[in-house]
């Protein structure tokens, strides 16, 4: 059995079967990069400080997990679509408002 079949898109990118030090360093920096962006885009409210650091200490965690994950399942692949499908409603939100901004005046 090839391992290198099996790797998912960006572990194959990285080549976390051959250099696996600073292949899952990439990996998970791309997946924790992709996944504050998702929490930004969609999820993310105005909270105090300490709150906010809370929040990015156990998303930083979970996405340790996720890394483990993300050798073989399309964890950083599904956090791109997700990421491209919050940034398309969040530019067509702009957009309807802009439109009706202008309209009401």
């Amino acid at each position: 059995m090839d391992v290198k079949e099996h790797l998912s898109f960006f572990a194959a990118l990285y080549q976390v079967d051959e250099h696996a030090k600073i292949g899952m360093w990439l990996l998970y920096f791309t997946i924790l990069g992709l996944s504050v962006l998702v929490y930004k885009l969609g999820f993310a409210k105005k909270l105090p400080l300490l709150k906010s650091v809370v929040i990015y200490l156990f998303l930083a965690f979970g996405c340790t997990i996720l890394t483990f994950l993300g050798i073989f399942l399309p964890v950083a692949e599904g956090l791109v679509v997700a990421a491209l499908v919050l940034i398309i409603y969040k530019i067509r939100l702009y957009q309807a408002k802009k439109q009706n901004s202008t309209l009401g005046s």
